[in-house]
Protein backbone atom coordinates (compact mmCIF):
# COMPACT_ATOMS: atom_id res chain seq x y z
CA UNK A 1 0.00 0.00 0.00
CA UNK A 2 1.43 3.61 -0.87
CA UNK A 3 1.68 5.86 1.86
CA UNK A 4 -0.22 8.67 2.03
CA UNK A 5 2.78 10.92 2.42
CA UNK A 6 5.89 11.22 0.16
CA UNK A 7 8.56 11.32 3.02
CA UNK A 8 11.04 11.92 0.52
CA UNK A 9 9.66 15.45 -0.95
CA UNK A 10 9.14 16.33 3.03
CA UNK A 11 12.85 15.51 3.62
CA UNK A 12 14.21 17.14 0.66
CA UNK A 13 12.25 20.75 1.06
CA UNK A 14 12.46 20.66 4.40
CA UNK A 15 16.25 20.69 3.97
CA UNK A 16 16.09 23.19 1.31
CA UNK A 17 13.98 25.57 3.22
CA UNK A 18 16.24 24.78 6.46
CA UNK A 19 19.33 26.15 4.64
CA UNK A 20 22.77 24.55 4.86
CA UNK A 21 24.82 26.23 7.71
CA UNK A 22 26.86 23.50 9.53
CA UNK A 23 25.78 22.99 12.90
CA UNK A 24 29.46 23.82 14.74
CA UNK A 25 30.74 26.66 13.30
CA UNK A 26 31.84 27.04 16.88
CA UNK A 27 33.58 23.31 18.41
CA UNK A 28 32.40 24.54 22.20
CA UNK A 29 28.96 23.94 21.11
CA UNK A 30 29.39 20.11 21.01
CA UNK A 31 32.05 19.89 24.39
CA UNK A 32 29.57 22.66 26.01
CA UNK A 33 26.43 20.56 25.05
CA UNK A 34 28.31 17.38 26.59
CA UNK A 35 29.27 19.29 30.07
CA UNK A 36 25.90 20.84 30.52
CA UNK A 37 23.46 18.22 29.53
CA UNK A 38 24.71 15.85 32.69
CA UNK A 39 24.83 19.26 35.16
CA UNK A 40 21.33 20.05 33.96
CA UNK A 41 19.50 16.62 34.63
CA UNK A 42 21.07 16.71 38.79
CA UNK A 43 19.93 20.63 38.67
CA UNK A 44 16.47 19.17 37.42
CA UNK A 45 16.42 16.05 39.62
CA UNK A 46 17.36 17.88 43.05
CA UNK A 47 14.89 20.58 42.09
CA UNK A 48 11.98 18.43 40.86
CA UNK A 49 12.64 14.55 42.71
CA UNK A 50 12.04 13.70 39.39
CA UNK A 51 14.70 11.53 37.54
CA UNK A 52 14.80 9.58 34.29
CA UNK A 53 13.88 6.06 34.39
CA UNK A 54 15.91 5.69 30.76
CA UNK A 55 19.41 6.78 32.08
CA UNK A 56 21.21 9.86 31.70
CA UNK A 57 20.89 11.53 28.16
CA UNK A 58 23.21 11.96 25.62
CA UNK A 59 23.46 15.97 23.94
CA UNK A 60 23.85 15.87 20.57
CA UNK A 61 24.22 18.79 18.39
CA UNK A 62 22.81 18.93 14.89
CA UNK A 63 22.12 21.50 11.96
CA UNK A 64 18.57 22.65 10.53
CA UNK A 65 18.69 19.91 8.22
CA UNK A 66 19.71 17.03 10.36
CA UNK A 67 16.75 18.47 12.24
CA UNK A 68 14.23 18.55 9.65
CA UNK A 69 15.21 14.70 8.92
CA UNK A 70 15.18 13.76 12.60
CA UNK A 71 11.04 15.44 12.71
CA UNK A 72 10.39 13.44 9.08
CA UNK A 73 11.23 10.48 10.77
CA UNK A 74 9.36 11.11 14.16
CA UNK A 75 6.32 12.33 12.25
CA UNK A 76 6.13 9.37 10.01
CA UNK A 77 5.96 7.31 13.63
CA UNK A 78 3.32 9.38 15.08
CA UNK A 79 1.30 9.27 11.79
CA UNK A 80 1.76 5.73 11.07
CA UNK A 81 -1.88 4.67 11.93
CA UNK A 82 -3.28 7.38 10.53
CA UNK A 83 -1.75 7.12 7.08
CA UNK A 84 -1.65 3.85 6.95
CA UNK A 85 -6.27 4.38 6.99
CA UNK A 86 -6.53 6.92 4.49
CA UNK A 87 -3.89 5.61 2.60
CA UNK A 88 -5.88 3.30 0.31
CA UNK A 89 -8.48 6.16 -0.24
CA UNK A 90 -5.44 7.96 -3.00
CA UNK A 91 -5.91 6.22 -6.00
CA UNK A 92 -5.77 7.04 -9.35
CA UNK A 93 -3.23 8.77 -11.73
CA UNK A 94 -2.98 12.17 -9.21
CA UNK A 95 -2.60 9.79 -6.41
CA UNK A 96 1.77 10.11 -6.93
CA UNK A 97 0.80 14.19 -7.35
CA UNK A 98 -1.22 14.55 -3.92
CA UNK A 99 1.32 12.40 -1.68
CA UNK A 100 3.88 14.79 -3.14
CA UNK A 101 1.75 17.91 -2.02
CA UNK A 102 0.87 16.87 1.43
CA UNK A 103 5.46 16.08 1.68
CA UNK A 104 6.19 19.27 0.72
CA UNK A 105 3.43 20.78 3.26
CA UNK A 106 5.16 18.74 5.77
CA UNK A 107 8.91 19.83 4.51
CA UNK A 108 7.71 23.39 4.71
CA UNK A 109 6.58 23.37 8.33
CA UNK A 110 9.77 21.73 9.10
CA UNK A 111 11.71 23.27 7.40
CA UNK A 112 10.45 26.54 8.47
CA UNK A 113 10.32 25.74 12.39
CA UNK A 114 13.89 24.63 11.80
CA UNK A 115 15.39 27.73 11.73
CA UNK A 116 13.55 28.22 14.99
CA UNK A 117 14.08 25.81 17.39
CA UNK A 118 16.92 25.40 19.81
CA UNK A 119 16.72 22.45 21.09
CA UNK A 120 14.44 19.14 21.55
CA UNK A 121 13.61 16.40 23.08
CA UNK A 122 11.49 13.90 21.43
CA UNK A 123 8.39 12.22 24.00
CA UNK A 124 7.08 10.42 20.75
CA UNK A 125 10.35 8.03 21.33
CA UNK A 126 9.73 3.99 21.50
CA UNK A 127 10.64 2.85 25.20
CA UNK A 128 13.86 0.75 25.02
CA UNK A 129 15.32 -0.36 28.59
CA UNK A 130 18.18 -1.50 26.84
CA UNK A 131 19.73 1.49 25.63
CA UNK A 132 20.58 3.14 28.77
CA UNK A 133 19.54 6.51 27.83
CA UNK A 134 18.19 8.55 25.13
CA UNK A 135 19.00 12.00 23.11
CA UNK A 136 18.65 15.70 23.69
CA UNK A 137 19.01 17.40 20.51
CA UNK A 138 20.50 20.99 20.29
CA UNK A 139 20.46 22.87 17.14
CA UNK A 140 23.99 24.80 16.62
CA UNK A 141 23.39 27.58 14.09
CA UNK A 142 20.10 28.79 15.87
CA UNK A 143 21.82 29.01 19.08
CA UNK A 144 25.01 30.69 17.98
CA UNK A 145 22.86 33.27 16.20
CA UNK A 146 21.01 34.23 19.29
CA UNK A 147 24.37 34.57 20.86
CA UNK A 148 26.26 36.65 18.60
CA UNK A 149 22.55 38.90 17.88
CA UNK A 150 22.27 39.26 21.74
CA UNK A 151 25.53 39.38 23.40
CA UNK A 152 24.86 36.52 25.47
CA UNK A 153 27.72 34.50 27.48
CA UNK A 154 27.68 31.63 25.74
CA UNK A 155 28.22 29.21 28.34
CA UNK A 156 25.56 31.08 30.44
CA UNK A 157 22.67 30.49 27.80
CA UNK A 158 23.34 26.62 26.32
CA UNK A 159 23.65 25.54 30.64
CA UNK A 160 19.86 27.75 30.15
CA UNK A 161 18.93 25.86 26.93
CA UNK A 162 20.01 22.61 28.79
CA UNK A 163 17.86 23.01 31.38
CA UNK A 164 14.88 23.89 28.98
CA UNK A 165 15.16 20.13 27.24
CA UNK A 166 16.11 18.18 30.36
CA UNK A 167 13.43 19.75 32.61
CA UNK A 168 10.64 17.98 29.63
CA UNK A 169 12.64 14.95 29.54
CA UNK A 170 12.06 14.43 33.07
CA UNK A 171 8.87 15.22 32.95
CA UNK A 172 8.57 12.12 30.42
CA UNK A 173 11.04 9.51 31.74
CA UNK A 174 10.69 10.45 35.20
CA UNK A 175 6.97 10.04 35.85
CA UNK A 176 6.78 6.36 35.25
CA UNK A 177 2.96 6.55 33.13
CA UNK A 178 3.96 10.05 31.79
CA UNK A 179 5.43 9.16 27.95
CA UNK A 180 2.64 6.18 27.46
CA UNK A 181 -0.53 8.52 28.28
CA UNK A 182 0.43 10.77 25.97
CA UNK A 183 1.23 8.37 23.11
CA UNK A 184 -2.17 7.19 24.01
CA UNK A 185 -4.16 11.28 23.72
CA UNK A 186 -1.82 11.52 20.35
CA UNK A 187 -3.28 8.24 19.09
CA UNK A 188 -6.61 9.08 20.19
CA UNK A 189 -6.37 12.46 18.72
CA UNK A 190 -5.15 10.76 15.01
CA UNK A 191 -7.94 8.22 15.44
CA UNK A 192 -10.88 10.70 15.38
CA UNK A 193 -9.25 12.43 12.38
CA UNK A 194 -11.49 11.98 9.23
CA UNK A 195 -11.59 13.03 5.61
CA UNK A 196 -15.34 14.99 5.81
CA UNK A 197 -16.04 17.80 3.93
CA UNK A 198 -18.89 18.30 6.70
CA UNK A 199 -16.35 18.69 9.65
CA UNK A 200 -14.38 21.20 7.65
CA UNK A 201 -17.69 23.39 7.17
CA UNK A 202 -18.47 22.97 10.73
CA UNK A 203 -14.71 24.32 11.71
CA UNK A 204 -15.24 27.21 9.28
CA UNK A 205 -18.31 27.93 11.13
CA UNK A 206 -16.88 28.11 14.29
CA UNK A 207 -13.95 30.44 13.12
CA UNK A 208 -16.44 32.64 11.68
CA UNK A 209 -18.27 32.30 15.34
CA UNK A 210 -15.08 33.20 16.88
CA UNK A 211 -14.45 36.30 14.95
CA UNK A 212 -18.03 37.20 15.23
CA UNK A 213 -17.04 37.15 19.56
CA UNK A 214 -14.13 38.89 19.13
CA UNK A 215 -11.86 36.13 19.24
CA UNK A 216 -8.89 34.67 16.99
CA UNK A 217 -10.37 31.54 15.88
CA UNK A 218 -6.91 30.29 15.63
CA UNK A 219 -6.05 30.75 19.01
CA UNK A 220 -6.80 27.47 20.46
CA UNK A 221 -4.08 25.51 18.70
CA UNK A 222 -4.26 26.39 14.67
CA UNK A 223 -5.73 24.97 11.90
CA UNK A 224 -6.02 20.96 13.32
CA UNK A 225 -7.93 22.12 16.08
CA UNK A 226 -9.78 25.13 13.85
CA UNK A 227 -11.33 21.54 11.38
CA UNK A 228 -11.62 19.03 14.38
CA UNK A 229 -14.69 17.66 14.80
CA UNK A 230 -16.40 17.27 18.58
CA UNK A 231 -14.31 14.08 20.01
CA UNK A 232 -11.56 14.81 18.71
CA UNK A 233 -11.86 18.37 19.80
CA UNK A 234 -12.29 17.26 23.09
CA UNK A 235 -8.47 14.97 22.78
CA UNK A 236 -6.73 18.48 21.49
CA UNK A 237 -7.85 20.06 24.86
CA UNK A 238 -6.61 17.32 26.78
CA UNK A 239 -3.21 17.45 25.06
CA UNK A 240 -3.30 21.46 25.30
CA UNK A 241 -3.75 20.91 29.08
CA UNK A 242 -1.17 18.58 29.42
CA UNK A 243 1.40 20.72 27.33
CA UNK A 244 0.31 23.96 29.16
CA UNK A 245 1.17 21.64 32.25
CA UNK A 246 4.69 21.08 30.84
CA UNK A 247 5.54 24.17 29.34
CA UNK A 248 4.49 26.26 32.76
CA UNK A 249 6.23 23.78 35.13
CA UNK A 250 9.59 23.42 32.48
CA UNK A 251 9.85 27.41 32.93
CA UNK A 252 9.49 27.60 36.40
CA UNK A 253 11.76 24.59 37.08
CA UNK A 254 14.38 26.04 34.64
CA UNK A 255 14.39 29.39 36.27
CA UNK A 256 14.96 27.90 39.80
CA UNK A 257 17.16 24.99 38.98
CA UNK A 258 19.91 27.82 37.53
CA UNK A 259 19.49 30.42 39.52
CA UNK A 260 22.51 30.09 40.78
CA UNK A 261 24.46 29.18 38.06
CA UNK A 262 23.16 31.73 35.45
CA UNK A 263 22.66 34.77 36.54
CA UNK A 264 20.88 36.45 33.22
CA UNK A 265 18.31 33.87 33.16
CA UNK A 266 16.11 36.83 33.54
CA UNK A 267 17.51 38.41 30.50
CA UNK A 268 17.13 35.05 28.36
CA UNK A 269 13.91 34.48 29.31
CA UNK A 270 12.71 37.84 28.32
CA UNK A 271 14.62 38.24 25.04
CA UNK A 272 12.88 34.74 23.74
CA UNK A 273 9.48 36.41 24.90
CA UNK A 274 9.43 39.40 22.81
CA UNK A 275 11.20 36.42 20.03
CA UNK A 276 8.02 34.57 20.30
CA UNK A 277 5.94 37.51 20.18
CA UNK A 278 7.48 39.90 17.50
CA UNK A 279 7.42 38.50 14.24
CA UNK A 280 6.45 39.57 10.91
CA UNK A 281 2.81 39.65 9.46
CA UNK A 282 3.41 36.28 7.37
CA UNK A 283 5.28 34.67 10.30
CA UNK A 284 2.83 34.79 12.36
CA UNK A 285 0.03 33.61 10.48
CA UNK A 286 1.98 30.67 9.78
CA UNK A 287 2.92 30.17 13.63
CA UNK A 288 -1.09 30.60 14.00
CA UNK A 289 -1.65 27.76 10.92
CA UNK A 290 0.45 25.05 12.45
CA UNK A 291 -0.52 25.75 16.25
CA UNK A 292 2.72 27.23 17.46
CA UNK A 293 0.93 30.63 18.49
CA UNK A 294 -1.11 28.65 20.66
CA UNK A 295 2.06 26.84 22.36
CA UNK A 296 3.50 29.89 22.92
CA UNK A 297 0.36 31.42 24.99
CA UNK A 298 0.57 27.69 27.05
CA UNK A 299 4.06 28.96 28.66
CA UNK A 300 1.89 32.28 30.07
CA UNK A 301 -1.07 29.87 31.65
CA UNK A 302 0.96 27.06 32.78
CA UNK A 303 3.32 29.25 34.93
CA UNK A 304 0.18 30.53 36.19
CA UNK A 305 -1.27 27.63 37.09
CA UNK A 306 1.82 26.52 38.73
CA UNK A 307 2.07 30.08 40.84
CA UNK A 308 -1.75 29.42 42.05
CA UNK A 309 -1.58 25.79 42.91
CA UNK A 310 1.60 26.22 44.73
CA UNK A 311 0.48 29.23 46.47
CA UNK A 312 -2.68 27.26 47.91
CA UNK A 313 -0.64 24.46 48.96
CA UNK A 314 3.18 24.43 48.17
CA UNK A 315 5.34 22.07 46.00
CA UNK A 316 3.68 19.54 47.77
CA UNK A 317 0.54 19.97 46.60
CA UNK A 318 2.05 20.26 42.86
CA UNK A 319 3.03 17.19 42.78
CA UNK A 320 -0.15 15.71 42.86
CA UNK A 321 -0.11 16.56 39.19
CA UNK A 322 2.57 13.47 38.48
CA UNK A 323 0.63 11.22 40.91
CA UNK A 324 -1.57 9.68 38.45
CA UNK A 325 -2.95 10.69 34.94
CA UNK A 326 -6.44 11.54 36.28
CA UNK A 327 -4.60 14.48 38.25
CA UNK A 328 -3.82 15.84 35.51
CA UNK A 329 -5.22 19.24 35.20
CA UNK A 330 -7.64 19.97 32.08
CA UNK A 331 -7.66 22.74 29.95
CA UNK A 332 -10.38 24.80 31.82
CA UNK A 333 -8.45 23.83 35.02
CA UNK A 334 -5.16 25.29 33.54
CA UNK A 335 -7.32 28.79 33.02
CA UNK A 336 -9.11 28.71 36.14
CA UNK A 337 -6.68 26.61 38.93
CA UNK A 338 -9.31 27.02 41.51
CA UNK A 339 -11.64 24.16 39.80
CA UNK A 340 -8.50 21.87 39.87
CA UNK A 341 -7.59 22.87 43.49
CA UNK A 342 -11.42 21.91 44.44
CA UNK A 343 -11.77 18.71 42.41
CA UNK A 344 -8.42 17.61 44.23
CA UNK A 345 -9.60 18.78 47.55
CA UNK A 346 -12.84 16.73 47.11
CA UNK A 347 -11.38 13.77 46.08
CA UNK A 348 -8.84 13.92 48.96
CA UNK A 349 -11.98 14.66 51.42
CA UNK A 350 -13.92 11.54 50.07
CA UNK A 351 -10.72 8.91 49.66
Amino acid sequence: MADLVNWDVARRVGATLAGRRPAAQDSSLVDDFAEFTPLAEQLVEAETGLRSQRGRATAEVVDRAAWVNMNVASYGRLLRPLTDRLAGRLSGPAAPATRAIAGAELGAMLGWMSTRVLGQYDALLPDDDSAGGDVVYYVGPNILALEQRHGFPPRQFRLWIALHEVTHRAQFTGVPWMQAHFRSLVDASLGAITPDPKQMLDGLRRAAAAVREGRNPLDDGGLVALLAGPEQHEVLQRVQGLMSLLEGHGDVTMDRAGAEHIPLSGLFSETLRVRRQTRPGVAKVVQQLIGLEAKMKQYEAGEKFVAAVEQAGGPQLLARVWERAENLPTLPEIRRPELWLERVRLEVGTS
